[in-house]
């Protein structure tokens, strides 16, 4: 599974723990989220990730 980062706050995103404060579930893919989906620390919005290893 994959990780993502905000280009802002460093929030990390991870497709196999999800995120519960924001109702996405474990193994919820990041192609799955909506496009309307900000980040719970910042407030960025998705386009503001990039893919991490």
């Amino acid at each position: 599974m994959r990780k993502f980062q905000c280009r802002y706050c460093s929030h990390i995103y991870e497709e196999a723990i999800g995120d519960a404060d924001t109702g996405l579930p474990p193994g919820t893919l990041w192609d799955d989220i909506p496009d309307s989906w900000m980040c719970p620390d910042c407030g960025a919005t998705k386009d503001d990730y990039d893919e991490i290893l």
